[in-house]
């Protein structure tokens, strides 16, 4: 168990503290390119295939980075692994601005930005992911990730107006360089945070001997061990499966919101970001309400109702033709996507040990987010050539399909334990927490059996 002990406050907890409030304001940054971005390459292009392509290029490049992020994470010293990546990240979109000037207007300076902050940014989640439980005791997990969820809505609040005045003032190119700022001061935040107090004891069992396998064949090792974890647990098995189908939807749900209110509403980029921004009332709900939801009613009911919730916003926002109601179905899908979120998190860091915490988290990212790339494309182009209603209204049909099959899944009453973990091993690959591989290529280590 992480942590024993008299309970502590969070709000007393200082390491806490400075880690929450240093990433709720890189979210601010987060906020700016979520609503610059996709603008830019309207501005530049017109076009609606252009912004799905884009949205292509980041999942497929997370898709890409996390066969290996969780290796790189479970190896490296994480405060410093996040504290580079915000770092690189700061000086790449900073750098945007003066290229823009300087060379003009280019498309695929966007993507070639898009790929490389991708690339940072999923092995920087990895990194936050398994950080949280080495800062907090297991019981306040729920509460330290709403939290973070909760306080990281101020910034979606401000971050899209912001985003909207900057994009039709000074440019989108701009706003993307206020983002690269706060990811400076991000890792200057990170600087004073201590990891490691919370963090569980090594495992006393033996662990398997290296291969000695060539890069390419240890690189799909190191991938299949957070895989057969996921597999072996009789809640992530479902929970992966269904997240993968629900991202074919939801990835592209974002840019046919914005394409929905600009181009066939004809609204400004000012009230987009007001769109954005009040969805961010969905985070802050969702954060305040997961923590109890999820002691009353089970982590399975939680996701399978965000589910719902979803399924609802995305037909609703192709089919309302008023702002204000497409607003307020906004913030029913960051309602659902918080909820299910920080559910999903959760349960991810309570079944897992912290030694396979990164290898885990990375083949959950990498296996669900496999879909979303083809379904930004084919929602995209489908809202291209049908029109948006037609693709948001297919795009909930199908999340009603995922909620029926989840119900029909030990989800729909599924709390975590650990009798929920299932083992199945050949030779010395292993999945459970008993038997865990080491990360490195270091020789195996000998113990002493106490009687």
């Amino acid at each position: 168990m992480r942590g024993v002990g008299a309970p502590a406050s969070l709000w007393r907890d200082r390491d806490f503290t400075v880690f929450w409030l240093g990433q709720a304001l890189s979210v601010v940054g987060g906020s700016l390119s979520l609503v610059a971005l996709p603008l830019l390459v309207l501005a530049a292009t017109g076009s609606l295939v252009q912004m799905g392509l884009i949205t292509v290029v980041t999942g497929g490049t997370g898709i890409l980075t996390g066969l290996f992020a969780g290796h790189v994470v479970d190896r490296c010293d994480r405060r410093r692994l996040m504290i580079a990546c915000d770092l690189l990240r700061g000086l790449l979109l900073g750098a945007l601005p003066l290229v823009w000037l300087t060379a003009g207007p280019a498309v695929w300076v966007l993507y070639v930005l898009t790929a490389l902050v991708t690339a940072l940014k999923t092995v920087f989640d990895v990194a936050y992911v398994t950080a949280v439980p080495q800062l907090v005791r297991a019981a306040d997990l729920t509460a330290a990730n709403a939290r973070l969820m909760g306080t990281f809505a101020l910034g979606t609040l401000a971050g899209p107006v912001a985003a909207g005045f900057l994009t039709a003032g000074p440019g989108g190119e701009w706003a993307l360089g206020v983002d690269g700022a706060t990811f400076l001061v991000s890792a200057v935040s990170l600087r004073w945070v201590t990891f490691g107090r919370h963090t569980p004891p090594p495992d006393d069992a033996p662990v398997p001997r290296p291969t000695g396998a060539s890069g390419a064949r240890r690189l799909r090792e190191v991938f299949a061990v957070g895989f057969r974890f996921l597999w072996g647990h009789t809640l992530l098995r479902p929970l992966t499966v269904l997240l993968t189908l629900l991202t074919f939807v939801t990835m592209g749900a974002t840019d046919l919101l914005i394409y929905r209110v600009r181009e066939d509403l004809r609204q400004d980029a000012a009230t987009l970001g007001y769109v954005i921004a009040v969805s961010g009332l969905g985070v802050i709900g969702a954060a305040l309400l997961a923590g109890r939801l999820r002691r009353a009613l089970g982590f399975g009911p939680c996701w399978l109702g965000a589910v719902a919730l979803i399924a609802v916003a995305v037909a609703g926002i192709g089919l309302s033709g008023s702002v204000p109601v497409i607003a307020a179905l906004a913030v029913l899908f960051m309602f659902g996507t918080t909820l299910g979120g920080v559910t999903s998190m959760t349960l991810r860091q309570e079944v897992t040990p912290d030694a396979l915490l990164g290898r885990v988290t990375s083949a959950f990212w990498t296996v669900h987010n496999a879909a979303g790339p083809v379904g930004a494309a084919a929602l995209t182009g489908l809202g291209a050539r049908y029109g948006v209603p037609a693709a948001s209204v297919t795009g909930g049909a199908l999340c009603l399909l995922i909620l029926l099959a989840g119900l029909a899944t030990p989800l729909r009453h599924g709390r975590p334990t650990a009798a929920g973990i299932r083992c199945r091993s050949r030779g010395r690959r292993w999945c459970t927490p008993r038997r865990i591989p080491p990360a490195s290529g270091t020789a195996p280590r000998r113990r002493t059996r106490s009687r």
